[in-house]
């Protein structure tokens, strides 16, 4: 019984294949991971930052945060540069540059997490990752259209272009897509390990890039850690989260300690809107230390990481995984001889405490991003997780208040439309199809309400997977609307 759900159809073969193989939830994560950053390039890439939450069938879950560190020390002659994204219906402005980039200690988080579960060697884990880089993978629509919302991203510099476009225009969708320098880089770690991230060829490279803060004390430093999740109860549920100091798990406990069982949709906007504006509505005890500790989370500031997909999986022996990664919007330029785009998580300024000019040393960033676990009472488990930038938070209760209350199968509670409340003063999105007696409710209550005709990857992609109590069935689900594929064998 095995099950996996990502945003692409090789992410997800590849921890399939190494699921039937025999691998652990931990192997097929990583063998997704590192199909990620071929398939999925403006998403993940193995100079970003990520979240692994991992789910044993019988002991304690963990949380491993790999997410990005400031700098020890900021130099005055940076590399940063602005540029306009467009979104269709508005733009944002975006800093990219090897000024911008922040220390990356994702790949070693991954081979630690390797040495402590896993299965399969590491060269068997990335040779589809490096046979899919090496011989070409075919650019999606969804991948395509991405390419386009941050084009000024991908053509900013010689070697970002020369990957992505072609006299100056983005290659479309159907086009083969090839990264030998990645696909050299993938081969060698899984030989020689993560040290070529550190102070290897990789790590050098990128400490040497012109305007970048980082040196290799920075890398050598950089230290993941294993968390204790937070833990919420909604009904015969244990729901493990994403812990402080990260604000995405935070964010979604409060939205289910609010939201009253079987949450109409007003009820459902107004617990968004709570957490948008960080108070509390309805009869909740303020007092509460656990409650004053998510507000204090929350205090740390809003979070829009751009580029962001998910990985869940079940292996054979009912452990789960979840892996969420993301590499900002990129930082517009590669590091010389690997196929690398890296983040750009210093330019993002409201990731940044003290903005882009201001950031302080030495200091984990917080984040948006989620894995997630639903454990229940009689033993079932669930598995999910979403990117969407501050999106997140809203699809994954969403997603969980559709399991937890209304029993919906994992494929129904993914698609079913969603609301977000987001903007100062706060303003509600709700996504189609909505019955009319609940859209002319939600307009009651938010005359602006912007009413999306149709489902949109503005809303997240929640992919997800689950098993029953006895082990027995396992059921997995992607998004729709981000191109999700899902896998599984009874």
């Amino acid at each position: 019984m095995i099950a996996v759900a990502t945003g692409h159809a090789k992410t997800s073969q590849a921890a399939f294949d190494v699921l039937e193989a025999g691998g652990t939830a931990i192997d097929a994560c990583i063998a997704a991971a590192l199909m990620a950053f071929v398939a999925e390039p403006v998403l993940a890439g193995p100079l970003g930052g990520g979240f692994l939450l991992h789910v044993p069938r019988d002991g304690q879950a963990r949380m491993l945060d790999a997410f990005v560190q400031t700098p020890m020390r900021a130099r005055s002659d940076q590399d940063i540069r602005a540029i306009e994204a467009d979104f269709g219906t508005s733009t944002q402005t975006f800093h990219i540059g090897a000024g911008t980039v922040a220390a990356s200690g994702l790949m070693p988080a991954l081979f630690d997490a390797h040495a402590a579960r896993g299965r399969i060697p590491m060269t068997e884990l990335a040779a589809p990752a490096v046979k899919a880089a090496r011989d070409g993978l075919t650019l999606t629509p969804f991948q395509a259209r991405l390419n386009s919302i941050v084009a000024p991203i991908l053509t900013a510099s010689t070697g970002i272009s020369a990957l992505y476009a072609e006299d100056g225009k983005l290659r479309p969708a159907g086009t083969q897509m090839h990264n030998a320098a990645l696909a050299d880089v993938l081969e060698v770690s899984a030989i020689e390990g993560h040290r070529i991230f550190v102070d290897g060829e990789v790590g050098q490279a990128l400490c040497q890039m012109d305007g970048s803060h980082l040196t290799l004390n920075d890398l050598r430093r950089y230290t993941a850690q294993y968390r204790t999740p937070l833990n919420v109860q909604r009904g015969d549920a244990e729901i493990l989260l994403n812990p402080a100091p990260s604000i995405g798990g935070t964010q979604i406990a409060l939205a289910l300690m609010l939201c009253p069982h079987r949450a109409n949709p007003v009820e459902r906007a107004a617990c968004l809107a709570a957490i948008h504006e960080l108070r509390s509505q309805g009869e909740i005890d303020t007092s509460s230390a656990v409650l004053g500790e998510l507000r204090r989370t929350l205090s740390r500031g809003g979070i829009r990481q751009t580029g962001t997909t998910h990985i869940s999986v079940i292996d054979q022996k009912g452990d789960g995984a979840a892996l969420t990664l993301s590499n900002g919007t990129g930082a517009g330029l590669l590091v010389p001889g690997t196929g690398i785009m890296p983040n750009n998580m210093l330019g993002e300024e409201d990731v940044v405490p003290g903005g882009i000019e201001g950031w302080q040393p030495n200091t984990r960033l917080t984040s948006a991003m989620c894995p997630t676990a639903l454990r229940r009472a009689d033993g079932g488990v669930s598995l999910l997780g979403s990117g969407g930038s501050n999106r997140i938070r809203s699809a994954l209760t969403h997603v969980a208040l559709n399991l937890l209350d209304h029993g919906m199968r994992l494929e129904q509670a993914i698609e079913a439309p969603r609301l977000h409340v987001d903007g100062i003063p706060s303003h509600l999105d709700a996504e189609a199809p909505l019955p009319e007696g609940e859209l002319v409710a939600l307009r009651n209550a938010w005359p602006e309400m912007l009413h999306w005709k149709e489902p949109s990857m503005y809303f997240g992609g929640v992919h997800a997977v689950r098993r029953d109590r006895t082990g027995r069935q396992v059921e997995a689900a992607a998004d729709p609307r981000r191109e999700g594929t899902a896998l599984s064998r009874s």
